[in-house]
């Protein structure tokens, strides 16, 4: 049971992250116009596979 409950809190951890992240790179692009660099794209991405590696390892 602490297995899951762990990676509910890595999952939760990751997702925070995530959002946080992308708050950023919107207010970037909708109030100073712009736009991202691909690598910081790319960064999200890998962020987000992992997160849906996580949990899909369930």
């Amino acid at each position: 049971m602490n297995d899951i409950k762990q990676k509910k809190e890595n999952a939760n951890m990751h997702l925070k992250d995530l959002r946080q992240n992308l708050k950023k790179m919107h207010l970037a692009v909708t109030e100073e116009l712009i736009l991202p660099q691909p690598d910081e794209v790319k960064k999200l991405m890998n962020k987000m596979d992992k997160l849906l590696r996580l949990i899909e390892s369930k």
